[in-house]
């Protein structure tokens, strides 16, 4: 069965992803123990390094934030690209936290969540659904309407062949022209 590479699928869906920028504060962008990644809490930051502001049940509607938590997909996308070098390697999309900011009365975070995980079921297929959690809060970095964080599996990195730079073959000792290996 053919499949069209994720990368090659991005762009046919209009995205092309940058390289992600350095987290602002005291953390690293990925954390990978055998084959699970996880990937820090992402906000919705435009190419431009702005980024979408507001409060779900007061300043942004449900279809704004639902497009925001998209965006924070995509960024996810690509500081999990920088890491692994390669989004074929993924596996599944094991799990989504959303942050929402929300007003106390505010009670669809779940629908504004669903602009991320539509997201990567379109990316990734099966291997996109995922288990979530979505919750609201009430403060937020930069009052965006959502943060996520992802933990994905993935697959091994592929050998190419080569051998690293400055290594060498491991090799016995040498014998003379006659020798043999039994002692005399």
């Amino acid at each position: 069965e053919w499949t069209m590479k994720i990368e090659a699928k991005l762009k046919k869906m209009g995205v092309e992803l940058q390289t992600p920028p350095s987290p602002d504060f005291s953390f690293v962008g990925c954390r990978q123990v055998g084959s699970l990644v996880w990937v820090s809490g992402h906000g919705p930051r435009r190419p431009d390094g702005t980024w979408v502001s507001g409060r779900l049940g007061e300043s942004i509607s449900v279809p704004e934030a639902q497009k925001a938590a998209r965006l924070v997909a995509v960024n996810l996308l690509q500081t999990l690209k920088a890491h692994i070098g390669d989004l074929d390697r993924v596996k599944q999309v094991v799990k989504l936290l959303c942050l929402v900011n929300s007003t106390p009365d505010f009670r669809q975070q779940p629908l504004v969540a669903n602009g991320a995980s539509d997201f990567l079921f379109e990316v990734f297929g099966e291997a996109g659904r995922h288990a979530r959690s979505s919750v609201g809060i009430t403060s937020v970095f930069a009052n965006i309407p959502i943060e996520i964080e992802m933990i994905v599996e993935v697959r091994p990195a592929r050998r190419t062949g080569a051998r690293p730079a400055g290594a060498t073959r491991k090799r016995g000792p040498r014998r003379s022209a006659g020798s043999s290996r039994q002692g005399g």
